[in-house]
């Protein structure tokens, strides 16, 4: 149940290759580690938490306490929201932690991610895969004991789609990667609808989509300020395959498809027009700024950079109020 940051954040279940990625020039995970060189248990502690990918899980944990109250429109059960969010947590970590350690070739080539724990032997990979297995069990056991099955099918297929489908298998061998990985990013939204529902509706199917098709124009976006980067480590994201040009075309296609979904639950009854108006606006900032890309050339690629990362930065913005306007929708006019 792991997402993207961003082959971000936020950040799905959320390195950043297109589905973890960060803006910063180490990366979150890699300067919290980078920061922790010492032998004390606190630099021991943030070591192990850095493997988390504390920039992926918080994002991915947002969406998932989005999805609850998007699919509470009454009285909300915080126990059952509390619970949801600690398993989807733990679960979400888990699958971080074993991605770092399944990455360490790639992320020693990258300049973002060579001072992650797992890459500086700060952490050794045994450590961190038992790390790993504590956190998955922990975090399933807690989801099976007080949620429901639906949710904790929703997070182990997050995980493997995450953990076997992208990390082993797409991102290395495909350019269709970060499709793969959007599947796992749009699963805590999805845990967390189930979590409060209790069974999969049209707003379980509007809520994933429009986590999976957000993630696409984010990551597309990284993967063109990133392209050296992917090129140097072999993975073959649209970029590095297509061309930045290919790729900010898919870039405006996927926003134009997510602001469509963004803009059914008031078609289904979901939210009003408060949501609406809100969502429509920001949406429309979102297509304009893709547009305006297709236009954008630059000395070495230069100015495609700095509009790619304007772009993911308004993703990220886009993120952000698409999780707290589900949140309100139901309860808006």
């Amino acid at each position: 149940m792991a997402a993207r940051r961003p082959p971000p954040p936020p950040r799905r279940c959320g390195g950043r290759d297109p589905v973890d990625g960060t803006g910063g020039t180490d990366g979150t995970d890699g300067a919290l580690a980078a920061r922790a060189a010492g032998s004390g248990w606190r630099d021991s502690v943030v070591r192990y938490y850095s493997l988390a990918k504390p920039g992926v899980l918080y994002g991915n944990v947002l969406t998932a306490a989005a999805g609850f109250l998007f699919a509470s429109p009454g009285r909300v059960d915080w126990f059952l929201f509390t619970a949801v969010c600690i398993g989807t947590s733990l679960v979400i970590a888990s699958a971080c932690v074993l991605n770092n350690v399944l990455d360490r070739d790639i992320d020693t080539v990258m300049e973002r991610t060579r001072k992650r724990a797992t890459v500086t032997g700060t952490v050794q990979a045994g450590r961190a895969v038992a790390y790993s297995v504590l956190l998955g069990v922990a975090g399933v056991a807690v989801l099976a004991a007080w949620t429901n099955p639906l949710v904790v099918a929703v997070g182990l297929g997050g995980y493997l789609a995450y953990v076997v489908l992208y990390g082993m298998l797409s991102k290395r061998k495909s350019v269709h990667g970060t499709l793969v990985g959007s599947i796992s990013g749009a699963a805590p939204i999805l845990g967390g609808y189930l979590g409060a529902r209790g069974a999969f509706d049209a707003g379980a199917a509007i809520a994933f989509l429009m986590l999976f098709l957000w993630q696409l124009p984010a990551f597309y976006s990284i993967s063109i300020y990133r392209q050296g980067e992917y090129a140097k480590a072999g993975v073959p994201v649209i970029s590095v395959v297509r061309g930045p040009a290919r790729a900010k075309v898919q870039i405006l296609l996927y926003t134009i498809a997510f602001t469509v979904v963004a803009l059914l639950p008031q078609v289904f009854g979901l939210a009003g027009w408060g949501y609406t108006a809100g969502m429509g606006l920001l949406c429309l900032g979102w297509i304009g700024l893709g547009w305006i890309g297709l236009g954008v050339r630059g000395q070495a690629g230069d100015a495609e950079a700095a509009w790619a990362r304007r772009m993911f930065r308004y993703a990220l913005v886009v993120l952000m109020s698409l999780s707290i306007m589900m949140a309100l929708g139901p309860r808006l006019p």
